[in-house]
């Protein structure tokens, strides 16, 4: 099974492609930086809606074809909607949502060749509900719950189309940000391992079979419900 995994250089990609590799899949990375793991790969910035496309007509090709798509890729940029700086706000939605619609457009009909492709796009539990001080972030995977919903429908009997909405996850996400946005010492996180089993059991359905939405949280997650 050749998987194209967006972000799949770190964090939940990662694990990701480490979990296809490890099933005896091929992991294909599309991502700004190499992955740290010998897989195939291509860097593209998913701001760059050209250099997204390339990327990924680039890889469907070398492997032969795709069989699935998951974009785990995503950024956050915190701060009142005042704060944040404008460039910075927009980055957010380019990659999170816009980024995921160019790949998926771009590895459509390569998933529609195959007896039984699959999209996986990666939401939010902040998908579902709104917090101060992430108005991009909410926008963007908000965005991501109405896009995946309706590709569903625009895919049904022809792409399976399914929507993974992690909670809080242990991953270098949280690194960059300021110590007011960063979970407490005492936050109870997912391993990103865990979160792509979860996508790995989604891709192991048979053709016909679809998970269509699934939420992964930690057991008290703040965010859900």
């Amino acid at each position: 099974m050749n998987v194209l995994i967006t972000g799949g250089s770190s964090g939940l990609g990662a694990a990701v492609a480490r979990k296809v590799a490890d099933d005896g899949g091929r992991p294909l990375i599309l991502d700004r930086h190499p992955p740290k793991d010998d897989f195939d790969h291509m860097q593209a910035d998913l701001t760059d809606r050209r250099c997204a496309e390339r990327a990924v007509h680039g890889l469907a090709r070398s492997a032969g074809g795709l069989n699935a798509v998951v974009t785990a890729a995503g950024i956050d940029a915190c701060g009142t909607l005042c704060d944040v700086p404008a460039e910075d706000w927009e980055r957010v939605i380019h990659v999170n949502l816009l980024g995921t619609a160019a790949v998926v457009r771009a590895a459509l009909p390569y998933l529609e060749n195959e007896p039984a492709g699959r999209v996986v796009t990666v939401a939010s539990t902040l998908g579902f509900r709104a917090v101060s001080d992430a108005t991009a972030y909410c926008a963007s995977k908000f965005g991501i719950v109405g896009f995946t919903r309706a590709l569903a429908v625009e895919m049904a009997g022809r792409v399976a189309v399914t929507m993974v909405a992690p909670g809080g996850m242990d991953t270098a996400f949280f690194d960059d940000r300021p110590e007011q946005y960063k979970p407490g010492a005492d936050a109870k996180l997912n391993r990103p391992e865990d979160v792509a089993a979860t996508i790995a059991f989604v891709l192991s359905q048979p053709p016909g079979c679809e998970v269509r939405e699934m939420v992964v949280c930690p057991s008290q997650e703040t965010s859900w419900p």
